[in-house]
């Protein structure tokens, strides 16, 4: 494997599959063996996941709810997945931690940056939730701080589509994926790819990003083992 420490970003939206709201026992299960393959081949597993499937703090500030309100409702959605998410890898064989960066100490364990790298050496799989304790940031934004924490060598966006495109794949059949981009490109062509605050923690932090399809068989290890599939971005090309 090329990666010794990985943060692997979910999309809540990821688990709900074609169901269009809440989670896909057969999206979770899928997920769960092929990072139970990432980590039998050695590499250190740590994910985070969103909770759009469940409730978007956006949507619901846009509703008339309090924006900060939203967003800790958001936040406890993602601990929904997180748990979900762990039951789904023990099944799969292998040992798992939840962390949340809101206390519940009847479902988790509070959020210790050390406590879940030793976690990650014990070649266990931490699921961060709760996104980073605050409102106002997204889980790409928390996906960006907890790899600059515990030293991962890369993050993974895993989406619904096979890499990062000059304009949206399903609305125009002339859109041009891209096979890298450097962090200022994604910044000033305004990309969608993560929001800008996690592009630049990840451009501060030297910490390169690969976009790929989260569907594609065994993609996951695929990225592991360091095979060119989706869009990688880095300081340079």
């Amino acid at each position: 494997m090329v990666y010794r420490r990985v943060l692997l970003k979910l999309s809540g939206e990821a688990l709900m599959g074609d169901q269009g709201f809440g989670i896909d026992p057969a999206i979770v299960a899928s997920i769960a063996t092929d990072a139970a393959s990432v980590v039998a081949g050695g590499t250190e597993l740590a994910i985070v996941v969103g909770g759009g499937n469940i409730f978007r703090g956006l949507k619901g500030s846009a509703a008339g709810m309090d924006r900060a309100t939203a967003d800790y409702v958001g936040m406890l959605a993602t601990v929904m997945n997180a748990i979900t998410l762990q039951d789904a890898l023990e099944r799969a064989g292998v040992p798992t931690r939840v962390q949340t960066a809101i206390a519940m100490q009847e479902i988790a364990e509070p959020y210790i940056r050390r406590r879940a790298i030793r976690h990650l050496e014990k070649s266990r799989i931490v699921v961060f939730g709760a996104g980073c304790g605050n409102p106002f940031f997204t889980t790409d934004t928390t996906a960006a701080l907890r790899a600059a924490e515990i030293n991962a060598d890369i993050v993974f966006k895993a989406t619904k589509v096979d890499g990062v495109y000059n304009k949206d794949p399903a609305k125009h059949t002339d859109a041009i994926r891209y096979e890298t981009l450097t962090f200022q490109q994604v910044l000033s062509e305004e990309l969608a790819v993560m929001d800008s605050t996690a592009i630049a923690l990840c451009k501060d932090n030297n910490i390169p990003i690969l976009v790929f399809n989260l569907f594609g068989s065994g993609n996951i290890k695929k990225a592991v083992a360091g095979e060119r599939i989706g869009t990688r971005i880095s300081l340079a090309n």
